[in-house]
C-alpha cells in the first residue's frame, strides 16, 4: 500500500533520510513497513504521567506484533493540582494550543502513517485531540488510567479535592492541622489521573464516546495490569485502521460529538469538558454552539454521579463496567447517534454489547438522579453569550439565590477575602479578569470555591467569574461568564453591592441593572493593560477566541 511515510524512506533521493533512520537503529525490514508514532507525554511532576512510559511500551508491543514500526515522540504537560492558585495557572490551558501544535509538528515533519496518543490528564487529552482532528490520519488514544482514590481513618474515599476542602476547613477550626497532614499522605495513593470525575477523567472517558479510544480507557485504573492489556491491544488495534485507512475525521465528526456531549450530561462531567469538546468539534470542523449544549442538556439525563457530584470514584464505576455501561442505558433508550464509528467497529453494534446498568452506581433512565444534565448553560444580562455550572454538584438549595455583590479584579484578592472571613451568608463573589484573554489562560478556581466548601458556606454563597472550574470544583460556581470582562462583558461592570439572580433550573444569571444603566458604565470602562506582554501568555491573549466558542486561537 502507498504510505506517508513514503515521502521520507522511498526511492534514491531519500538515501540521506533513511540514513538517518538507520543511525536510530532501524533496519530495512522495520523501514519497510509503517512508521506509527507513539505520542507520550510521560514526565515526573505530573502522578498521572508517571507512568506513561510503561503504556508506551506496551503500545510500541501491540504495534509491533500487528506489523507497524512504532517510534516515540513526546510532547509537554502542565499539572492542575500543582499549578492551582498562582501564576502556573495561566499556562496551563495555554498548554493546550502548545501541545496540539507540538503533536502537528513532528507528525507533519516526519510524515508518520499513523499515531498512538498517550496522554491523562486536563489539556493534555483535550490538546492530543485536537491535533488529531488537524492531521487526519489513522488515530487511537489511550490514557494512563485514573489514580484510585484515597481513605481516610474511618475508611471513606478520598481524593486531591478533599485537601483543598481541608484547607478552608484548618482555617474555620473544623478540622485539626494533624488531621489535614493525614489527608495530604492519604488522599493521593497511586499514580493515575485525580481520582473523581474531574476534568482529566471526563475527557478521557469522553475519547470512548468520542470513538478513538478502546472501551476502558477512561475507568481502568492506571495501577491495574489491565491497562497495560489496553495499550497493547491499542497498538494493535491502530494498525487495523492502517490497513483499513480509517482516519481520524473518519471517526471524530458530527455524530461522535453529539455522543460525546450526551454522554457529558448523563455522567455530569467537568464544566472543562463543555469548553474542551467545543474546540476539538472546531478543529473537526464540525463546531458545536452554547444553544447546541442546553439542547442535549435539557433532553439527556444525569444518571451517574461521581465525586465531585457524589461519594463515589472512578474505580467504582469500573467495577460496574465503566463507560460501556453508560452509554448502553443511553443507547437503549435511543439518545446515542447509532450511525457513529469507533475505532473498534459502530456505535450500534457497541450498544448492543454493552452490559446493563447496576442501578445504584450507573442508573437506568426512569431512575434518573435528574431528567436533564449534569451540566447547565446558563445566560442573562451578566452572560450574554454564556455561562455554566455543574449542576449535579450544587446543592439544590442553591439552584435559586440572590444576594449581593463582592467583587475581585483576581483570584488571590478573592482567596484572601474568603479565608479572611469577608464573604457572608447570601453573598455572590464575583471574580473577573480571568478569562481566556484576560487572565489571560482562564485559571481555575478550585481554591475559592474549596475555600468556600470547607468553610460551610457552600449552601450559602455563590460564585460567579469568566475563568474556570476545576472538575473537582463543587456548590453554585458559575464559570465561563462570556463575554469576559477583559473583552468589556457585563461582569466588568459589576460593582460591589448590585444584586445577583441565579435561577440554575431556568438557566439564568442577571444583575439586577437597568439597560441604561449598564450602558452608562459601559461608557465610563477602560479596558485594562494587559498583564504580560512578551512571551507564550502575550501571543495567547491576542489570539484566543471567548470561552463560549471553546477558547480555541483564531
Amino acid at each position: 500500500m502507498q504510505l506517508r511515510s513514503d515521502a521520507v524512506k522511498k526511492g534514491l533521493a531519500r538515501a540521506p533520510h533513511r540514513s538517518l533512520l538507520k543511525a536510530d537503529g532501524l533496519t530495512d525490514e522495520e523501514l519497510e513497513r509503517p512508521l506509527v508514532a507513539v505520542v507520550s507525554a510521560q514526565n515526573e511532576v505530573i502522578p498521572g504521567h508517571l507512568h506513561l512510559q510503561q503504556i508506551a511500551d506496551a503500545v510500541k508491543a501491540g504495534i509491533r506484533m500487528a506489523g507497524g514500526t512504532p517510534l516515540q515522540i513526546n510532547t509537554i504537560g502542565v499539572c492542575d493540582g500543582i499549578a492551582m492558585n498562582h501564576e502556573g495557572m495561566h499556562y496551563s490551558l495555554t498548554s493546550r494550543e502548545v501541545i496540539a501544535d507540538s503533536v502537528e509538528c513532528a507528525i507533519q515533519g516526519h510524515q508518520f502513517d499513523a499515531m498512538v496518543l498517550i496522554p491523562s490528564c486536563d489539556k493534555i487529552v483535550p490538546g492530543m485531540l485536537i491535533a488529531a482532528a488537524r492531521l487526519n490520519i489513522p488515530t487511537m488514544l489511550v490514557s494512563g488510567g485514573p489514580m484510585l482514590a484515597g481513605r481516610d481513618r474511618r475508611g471513606c474515599q478520598t481524593d486531591l479535592n478533599t485537601l483543598f476542602d481541608a484547607v478552608g476547613q484548618v482555617t474555620a477550626g473544623t478540622m485539626t492541622p494533624e488531621e489535614c497532614a493525614w489527608l495530604e499522605n492519604t488522599a493521593c495513593p497511586t499514580c493515575g489521573s485525580c481520582s473523581g470525575m474531574f476534568t482529566a477523567n471526563s475527557i478521557c472517558c469522553l475519547a470512548e464516546a468520542l470513538g478513538l479510544a478502546l472501551p476502558g480507557n477512561g475507568t481502568v485504573p492506571a495501577v491495574y495490569s489491565e491497562r497495560i492489556r489496553l495499550a497493547k491491544q491499542t497498538g494493535m488495534q491502530v494498525m487495523e485502521l492502517v490497513e483499513k485507512g480509517i482516519t481520524a475525521l473518519d471517526i471524530l465528526n458530527e455524530a461522535s460529538i453529539y455522543n460525546g456531549m450526551v454522554l457529558d450530561m448523563a455522567f455530569g462531567g467537568s464544566t472543562n469538558t463543555m469548553l474542551h469538546l467545543t474546540a476539538i468539534a472546531h478543529a473537526a470542523g464540525c463546531p458545536v454552539t452554547m444553544q447546541d449544549w442546553d439542547e442535549i442538556s435539557a433532553r439527556t439525563p444525569n444518571i451517574v454521579r461521581i465525586a465531585p457530584a457524589g461519594p463515589l470514584h472512578i474505580e467504582d464505576l469500573n467495577t460496574v463496567g465503566g463507560i460501556s455501561a453508560i452509554l448502553g442505558v443511553l443507547g437503549r433508550a435511543g439518545l446515542l447517534r447509532e450511525d457513529a464509528c469507533t475505532c473498534h467497529g459502530c456505535m450500534k453494534d457497541w450498544i448492543a454489547a454493552c452490559p446493563q446498568a447496576d442501578g445504584e452506581i450507573v442508573r437506568e433512565v426512569a431512575n434518573a438522579y435528574s431528567a436533564q444534565g449534569g451540566l447547565k448553560v446558563m445566560q442573562g444580562n451578566l452572560a450574554p453569550d454564556c455561562g455554566v455550572v455543574k449542576k449535579s454538584a450544587c446543592d439544590p438549595a442553591m439552584y435559586v439565590h440572590s444576594g449581593p455583590a463582592r467583587v475581585f479584579d483576581s483570584e488571590e484578592a478573592a482567596c484572601e477575602a474568603i479565608f479572611g472571613g469577608k464573604i457572608n451568608p447570601g453573598d455572590v463573589v464575583v471574580i473577573r479578569y480571568e478569562g481566556p484573554a484576560g487572565g489571560p489562560g482562564m485559571r481555575e478556581m478550585l481554591t475559592p470555591t474549596s475555600a468556600i466548601c470547607g468553610m460551610g458556606l457552600a449552601s450559602f454563597v455563590a460564585l460567579i467569574t469568566d475563568g474556570r472550574f476545576s472538575g473537582a470544583s463543587k456548590g453554585p460556581c458559575i464559570g465561563h461568564v462570556s463575554p469576559e470582562a477583559a473583552a468589556g462583558g457585563p461582569i466588568a461592570l459589576v460593582q460591589e453591592g448590585d444584586i445577583i439572580d441565579i435561577d440554575i433550573n431556568e438557566g439564568t444569571l442577571d444583575v439586577r441593572l437597568s439597560d441604561e444603566e449598564l450602558a452608562s458604565r459601559r461608557a465610563a470602562w477602560q479596558p485594562p493593560a494587559p498583564k504580560y506582554t512578551t512571551g507564550v501568555l502575550s501571543r495567547y491573549a491576542k489570539l484566543v477566541s471567548s470561552a463560549d466558542k471553546g477558547a480555541y486561537l483564531s
